[in-house]
């Protein structure tokens, strides 16, 4: 009866631990959007003469109408073309070469992992100036294309280890059975790995979709005019025109954030299954 008592005792001391650090944890996450919200709703000088986390005394959405007749339309344009297409590449190539990489033997099937995955290891921030020696050479830059190739690139070793380890989860079985009923490695690829590895790419399209969406880096160094920028630079853009209007860069921060918050809650569940099957690899 003591040792249950006991046991009892932990379990929900555990339990408590777990729920104070979720909290802390909810509170460093909501708390910094609930911030930009409230205060992107407020006068120029409302935040300055009361609490910033004071609700506004009336909703002000003259904010969001200044930005959106200010032209982040265009950023917001230019971030979604970058985005879409660098994953739709990135996707496809990953796929293309984790499915070799899990399911084949072959020679240098280590060798090649091995090399994929050391570009991990690479700061990807060095490559600035090869880089941009390259996009002029190139003719690309300043233009949204100077930053399809460098997303992919730096993003396809790690994009790579996380899927090969997803395909790698899947019963053999479920492909020998189908190798029996007359199916080539290419029709196994695309009728059967394919369709059950879509967990695996939902979480790669959620977890390298936000840091194609927030890079900055790049995007400054690689583009110059309004006709090719993205999403960060116009909270630059925005920074350096309002300094003393918060309440409208707060307004722009609110709009940067919110298609990641719905991508997220749109594949949620496939994230937490891609990360799920890609932990238990054994």
């Amino acid at each position: 009866m003591d040792k249950y008592v006991k046991e009892k005792i932990k379990s929900r001391a555990a339990w408590a631990v777990a729920f104070i650090l979720a909290s802390v944890w909810f509170l460093a996450t909501v708390l910094p959007f609930i911030y930009m919200v409230m205060n992107s709703f407020k006068g120029q000088f409302e935040m300055l003469k009361k609490g910033v986390f004071q609700l506004p005394d009336s909703w002000y959405p003259a904010n969001y109408i200044d930005v959106l007749q200010k032209g982040i339309s265009s950023y917001f344009i230019h971030s979604v073309i970058v985005l879409v297409i660098s994953l739709a590449i990135l996707l496809s190539i990953t796929a293309c070469a984790s499915y070799p990489l899990s399911r084949m033997r072959f020679k240098l099937r280590n060798a090649v992992y091995a090399l994929i995955v050391a570009g991990m290891s690479i700061p990807i921030h060095v490559t600035l100036i090869p880089i941009f020696k390259m996009s002029t050479k190139l003719g690309v830059y300043d233009s949204i294309w100077a930053l399809i190739g460098p997303y992919v690139t730096f993003t396809i070793p790690i994009s790579c280890y996380i899927l090969t380890s997803f395909m790698a989860t899947i019963p053999k079985e479920v492909e020998e059975s189908a190798e029996i009923d007359g199916c080539n490695k290419f029709r196994n690829f695309f009728s059967i790995i394919l369709p059950l590895s879509k967990s695996g790419l939902s979480t790669l399209a959620i977890y390298n979709g936000v840091s194609i969406w927030n890079e900055f880096s790049f995007a400054n160094t690689l583009t110059q005019s309004k006709r090719a920028k993205t999403l960060p630079l116009a909270i630059q853009s925005f920074q350096g025109e309002y300094t003393m209007n918060i309440p409208v860069i707060m307004a722009v921060l609110v709009l940067t954030v919110l298609p990641m918050i719905a991508l997220f809650i749109v594949l949620q569940d496939k994230l937490v299954k891609g990360l799920m099957a890609g932990a238990v690899k054994g």
